[in-house]
This record gives structure tokens, C-alpha cells and sequence, in this order.
């Protein structure tokens, strides 16, 4: 039976409001959620009605030990960025708990993910214009003194009467062209991207050709691709690079299986941007995963966990994808690491 009688006052408001809200007994028992509840832990009303709060949600112990202790000693508490599992998804939560009557607690949740995601994302593009405008600046103190040495080099080959002698210089317009390279790599491609209707999954297709032909022992390389997925106006040839610097770098990391995983995302929000449809690419393997203190700073260029590593293929594929109106977002732990590409297909204007 519902707590509360359908032609009572705060039944209808609570029927109203967009907060969730759930009533608990003294045995933490669910006796009303509103439909905002409902849509939040992914239950219908009739399915968890009676049903005891760890049954129906799975979140850190200290909460039921704080609901426990709000029901003995009628005081109201409120966790923030609380972390729940319901409904078989995730979610991050601010959770307020009140004392109602004698021996029941209403709950009011607020999902924060949402906000929270968007405020990583707009960090993630603020670094990322921070780095490349460093890189600019950067680049332009390190190419101009290298032009210079390597002209000083040629002109110092022409006069030297010594053949055995121009080994020497040699190596120093070998260096000077390699450390150019490395700071045109690090600025990315200068090109305008050329966009055109293209079909992501030949993308990610090419892209694991490339890396099955690299000759990696025992890596699995596996496929879940939506085909519902709309063509996407996008530079092929820049959308290969951004996936294929992910996938080798999972390869050469010791991966043992990769997948390749696309979805539609509808309604979705990419910083400040609302997007009616993006196309999100997981790209997870199984691999030792990223260090906790490189995560902050994992698209971050000339930052790297391996000895032989340039630093350079996260922060170009991250800035590939900007180009596109995209993002890259990284979760990882031992045995679990994902990125996962966002790239708008449908966007809201106004």
C-alpha cells in the first residue's frame, strides 16, 4: 500500500517534482517513490515497493549505516557525490535524508554525474587549448635556432677539407631534422580537416588491420559495433590516426584483448554543446592499466609510462578529435582501461 493516498496534497506535488524522492520505513523498506525515483533507479513503483533499500540499491555501506542512526536518532543528514548502482548503471548522487514522523525517512536524490561530466569535459578542453598554444609558442623558440644550426652545418660541410670530417656534420643535420620532426609531431597534422560522409566502423576496421599486421603476440582484437550508426561528416584519414595512436598504445602497453564498442548516444551534452545524436567509440582493453597520478595529465603531450615513449599520440589524438567537434574522455583500472571518443553527428542550435 502507497504511503501516501492518491488525492492527498503532497502526493500530487511529489508526483510533480523532477528531485527523486523515496520513503523509507524503520526497517529501510521502500514505501513510495515518485516517478522521478522511478526513472532514476530504473524500477517501477509496483516492482519496489517493499523491497529493502540494499535490495534495491547497491551503494557504500556507510550509508545504510547512516540511515540506520537517522532513524534512532531523528537527525537529518546529506552525502554529496554519492556513488550508487541501480537499475544495472551507475550514477553519482547528492543524497539528504529527513526524519519523517516516528519511525520513516524520506530521501531526496539528485543526480550530479551529469554535471560533473560536463565540468571534466570543459577541463579536458581547457588543457588540451592550453597545451597546444604552449606547443605553438614552443615550437617557434625550438625551429628557428634549429634552421640556423642546420644552415651553419651545410655551410661548415662545403669548406671543410677533410671528406672523414663531414660525418660529423652529418650527425648534426640528421639531429636537427629529427628533433624537427619531433615538433612538428607534436604540434599534430597543420592541415584543415577534409570532411565528408564517411561510415566510422570502416574507420575502426582499418584501424584494426593496421594494428593486427603489426605482428602483436596473442592480441585479440574484437568487435561491437551498432550498425544503426549514421554516416558521420568527418577527415577519414584524421579520424584512422586518433583510434590507431589508442589501440597501438593499448597494444604496446601488453593488452591481451581489445574491443571496439560503438553506441548512439541521443540527447547528449559535449562541454557546453547539446548534441541531439553523438556517436561514442569505446575503446577498452585488458590491459596493466594507467598509473592513478597520470590520469590528470594523460592527454597532456610528452607524458608517458613507457621508457621507449614519445608522449605525443594521446595529446595529437585528443586534439584530432577537437578538430571535430569531439571529445576523449580515459577510466582506468588494472585490467579495465577505456577511452571512449564522443564525436557529435546531430546538433542542437540555439
Amino acid at each position: 500500500m502507497d504511503a501516501f493516498p492518491d488525492t492527498a496534497p503532497p502526493r500530487r506535488l511529489l508526483e510533480a517534482l523532477s528531485t527523486a524522492v523515496l520513503l523509507l520505513d524503520d526497517r529501510l523498506r521502500l514505501r513510495y517513490l515518485n516517478p522521478a525515483a522511478e526513472e532514476l533507479l530504473g524500477v517501477s513503483r509496483r516492482q519496489a515497493t517493499g523491497l529493502g533499500w540494499p535490495d534495491l540499491v547497491r551503494a557504500d555501506d556507510r550509508l545504510v549505516a547512516h540511515l540506520q542512526s537517522a532513524l534512532e536518532h531523528r537527525h537529518p543528514f546529506t552525502e554529496r557525490e554519492l556513488e550508487l548502482q541501480a537499475g544495472g548503471g551507475h550514477m553519482t548522487v547528492d543524497c539528504s535524508v529527513s526524519p519523517l514522523g516516528e519511525t520513516e525517512l524520506l530521501m531526496e536524490l539528485v543526480r550530479v554525474d551529469h554535471h560533473l561530466r560536463i565540468s571534466r569535459e570543459e577541463q579536458l578542453l581547457v588543457q588540451q587549448q592550453v597545451a597546444r598554444d604552449l606547443l605553438r609558442g614552443l615550437a617557434h623558440e625550438i625551429k628557428n635556432p634549429l634552421g640556423g644550426l642546420r644552415g651553419a652545418a651545410q655551410l661548415l660541410e662545403r669548406e671543410l677539407d677533410q671528406p672523414e670530417m663531414e660525418e660529423y656534420t652529418g650527425v648534426i643535420i640528421n639531429e636537427v631534422d629529427r628533433l624537427r620532426k619531433l615538433v612538428d609531431r607534436m604540434l599534430g597534422p597543420s592541415n584543415v580537416p577534409d570532411k565528408r560522409p564517411i561510415n566510422i566502423h570502416e574507420v575502426l576496421e582499418h584501424v584494426r588491420n593496421l594494428v593486427c599486421a603489426e605482428g602483436h603476440a596473442d592480441l585479440d582484437i574484437q568487435r561491437e559495433y551498432d550498425p544503426s550508426l549514421p554516416e558521420l561528416n568527418a577527415d577519414p584519414e584524421l579520424l584512422v590516426q586518433a583510434v590507431l595512436n589508442i589501440v597501438r598504445n593499448a597494444a604496446q602497453a601488453g593488452a591481451r584483448t581489445i574491443t571496439l564498442r560503438t553506441r548512439p548516444q541521443r540527447q547528449f551534452t559535449i562541454g557546453q554543446m547539446q548534441h541531439k545524436l553523438v556517436a561514442r567509440i569505446d575503446i577498452s582493453d585488458d590491459g596493466p592499466g594507467i598509473p592513478a597520478d597520470m590520469m590528470e595529465k594523460v592527454f597532456y603531450p610528452m607524458v608517458t609510462g613507457r621508457a621507449d615513449g614519445t608522449g605525443l599520440g594521446l595529446s595529437i589524438a585528443q586534439s584530432l578529435i577537437n578538430e571535430h567537434g569531439g571529445l576523449i574522455e580515459c577510466a582506468s583500472e588494472p585490467g579495465n582501461t577505456v577511452f571512449t571518443i564522443l564525436l557529435p553527428l546531430e546538433t542542437v542550435h540555439g
